[in-house]
């Protein structure tokens, strides 16, 4: 795999015993900002935890029965 010419750069700084500038990176670069958008799983089946299952089709397995 190629190196960048950045990290070329880099590297011949450090050879040259200056600064290298990862060293000066914030440890901030390194986390993961995005937030999620869509539910997890375990969100989605707690959603659904204490309610009353029923289909689109109207068979949720109940019936009437008529004496």
């Amino acid at each position: 795999m190629a190196k960048s010419k950045a990290k070329k750069r880099r590297e011949k700084l450090t050879r040259e015993g200056k600064m290298n500038p990862e060293v000066k990176r914030s440890p901030f670069t390194f986390t993961d900002l995005r937030t999620r958008m869509t539910k997890t799983k375990k969100d989605h089946l707690y959603q659904f935890k204490q309610k009353n299952h029923q289909s689109l089709d109207g068979n949720d397995g109940s019936f009437y029965f008529i004496y």
